[in-house]
């Protein structure tokens, strides 16, 4: 398998994000299936965060060029957090779940669209083909180091 660059490695959890929230929204009552594939989503979201804040946007604050972008990706986390624990406290029959869980596939679609868009090809002027190889791996073993705690 050819090595993955940073953004190749990030593109394999958003696609996944999108997978998730795709079957997410085609459940529309509440049921087992729809709170695994909730399950699901949350655990991605959660690993994904954390080892994309830690292992691309905090390197990339280190340039004034990603500074704002990186600040703006990191509280649009934060924001999907904050859906995802109100999600947790509303009951799943109730219609409030299925607005909120609506506006949460939206939130993290924008998100995705956004870094794909406007922060990958900034980013990909700021690092050079070297970091690039570097942060993949980083990413990719603190992603996996993330779902391997979630699954214990």
């Amino acid at each position: 398998m050819e090595p993955k660059n940073i953004f190749q490695a990030l593109m394999v959890s958003h696609g996944a994000q999108r997978e998730l929230t795709a079957r997410l929204l085609a459940t529309k009552q509440a049921s087992e299936e729809r709170q695994h594939v909730f399950e699901e989503l949350k655990a991605e979201l959660a690993a994904h965060e954390t080892a994309e804040e830690r292992c691309f946007y905090v390197p990339l604050m280190q340039h004034d060029e990603s500074m704002d972008l990186s600040r703006h990706a990191i509280a649009e986390h934060h924001e999907m957090d904050e859906m995802v624990e109100h999600l947790d406290e509303l009951d799943p029959h109730a219609a409030e779940w299925q607005e909120c869980c609506q506006k949460l596939c939206e939130k993290v679609e924008h998100h995705l669209q956004e870094e794909e868009q406007k922060f990958f090809p900034q980013a990909g002027e700021v690092l050079d083909e070297e970091q690039k190889m570097a942060l993949a791996k980083d990413y990719e073993a603190e992603f996996t180091s993330l779902r391997i705690k979630q699954e214990a």
